[in-house]
């Protein structure tokens, strides 16, 4: 799909992107609030026992919280409306820099900076330096990625293919991370449908371990994610949908009540690396997946859930597959599951249903979303 890309600035020096279908016209609004030049203090330390980085960045308590519909920061600029985040008086889709980033290229840092705790070699500390952006899936306030029309989610598949590219080629990244969250039960502070793309400094967790399972089965001569993909398949208990370039289902070791996987089939590291056939198939899987989605609860219009797209490390392409994670937090309709103990002091999962039986609910509520008549999306 082709994408007419405008880069341009906001008025405290933060990149803003417009992504359009060729035709558009020209977008050359310019942000009028003369905000303060943006500089952030980020930190991370790293944990001596288990090696993990953690991410310290104070200036984020001051971010916007579940504004009113006439200060949306994520709505176009519109006359007799407060001046937003995006100056157009209209757009498809837009990128820009997050103003309150937990990591960002813009660090004001003190001279002399230490790079331990307290003068301990064992405390390492860094500065947080990489870059964290806002994905603006639509003008209307209202609604999710669900509502998007089917052309609209196609287009942020090239989005997030054009984002990870670039922000694979900083100096510091190691790791791209696109996401959406939705719902306050899991501490969404803007209802406008939107994303973000987190890129670090360092392979996270998951992805560290995914890595690791991967590298090892590549010892022994195979490869991880087609075996777990070829064993989903023989089993079929827990498949919900395939497709010529992907299966969807919920995992094995599933932790979350609701949880469902989009997995590539082929080697495909990352968005970039999607053909354009790929895409469109990605795209119509999402259509339906996400109606899906708002179908498994009985009485739940709107599932919390995190969308989580996960792609191999920078440095490592062989060491990841695309996929998407989608699960939700709720464990029965008004019922949220909380990380209590186990889950937090040892990250040993307990999880109340069994993958098998999230499968089929989800299963006939993949086949209840795709039988309704689907109602106006928006962003055609």
């Amino acid at each position: 799909m082709d994408l007419k890309i405008t880069r341009t600035q906001l008025s405290d020096g933060r990149e803003l992107i417009y992504y359009d279908t060729p035709g558009t016209p020209d977008r050359t609004a310019v942000d009028e609030r003369d905000l303060p030049e943006v500089h952030t203090e980020s930190w991370m330390r790293q944990d001596p026992l288990t090696g993990e980085w953690a991410i310290y960045a104070a200036h984020r308590q001051n971010r916007t919280f579940l504004p009113p519909a006439n200060e949306d920061p994520l709505a176009p600029t519109r006359e007799g409306q407060k001046p937003s985040e995006i100056p157009e008086s209209d757009y498809q889709v837009v990128v820009f820099e997050n103003r309150f980033p937990s990591l960002s290229m813009r660090l004001e840092l003190p001279d002399g900076w230490e790079p331990t705790v307290d003068g301990e070699d064992i405390f390492r500390r860094a500065p947080a330096e990489s870059r964290c952006e806002v994905v603006c899936f639509t003008p209307d306030a209202e609604g999710s990625f669900k509502d998007l029309s089917l052309s609209r989610k196609r287009t942020l598949i090239d989005v997030w293919a054009h984002r990870t590219e670039e922000l694979s080629a900083l100096a510091p990244v190691k790791a791209v991370f696109p996401f959406e969250n939705r719902g306050e039960e899991i501490g969404v502070t803007l209802h406008h449908p939107h994303g973000q793309i987190y890129s670090y400094p360092f392979v996270p967790p998951r992805a560290a371990a995914i890595a690791a399972q991967a590298a090892a089965a590549r010892e022994t001569g195979t490869n991880l994610f087609d075996e777990v993909i070829a064993a989903e398949r023989r089993a079929g208990t827990r498949v919900i949908d395939e497709t010529e370039h992907f299966l969807v289902f919920t995992p094995a070791a599933a932790k979350w009540p609701l949880e469902v996987m989009v997995m590539a089939k082929g080697d495909v590291p990352n968005f970039p690396s999607l053909s354009d056939a790929a895409r469109d198939d990605l795209a119509q899987i999402l259509d339906k997946l996400y109606d899906a989605v708002d179908e498994f609860f009985e009485g739940i219009d709107r599932t919390p859930y995190i969308a989580a797209w996960n792609q191999a490390p920078v440095d490592a392409p062989a060491d990841g597959r695309l996929h998407l994670q989608l699960f939700s937090l709720m464990r029965s309709p008004g019922r949220m599951k909380f990380l209590a103990g186990s889950e937090s002091g040892q990250g040993v999962w307990i999880n109340d249903t069994t993958p098998e039986t999230i499968a089929s609910t989800l299963r006939a509520a993949y086949g209840a979303a795709d039988a309704a008549d689907p109602s106006p999306k928006a962003g055609a």
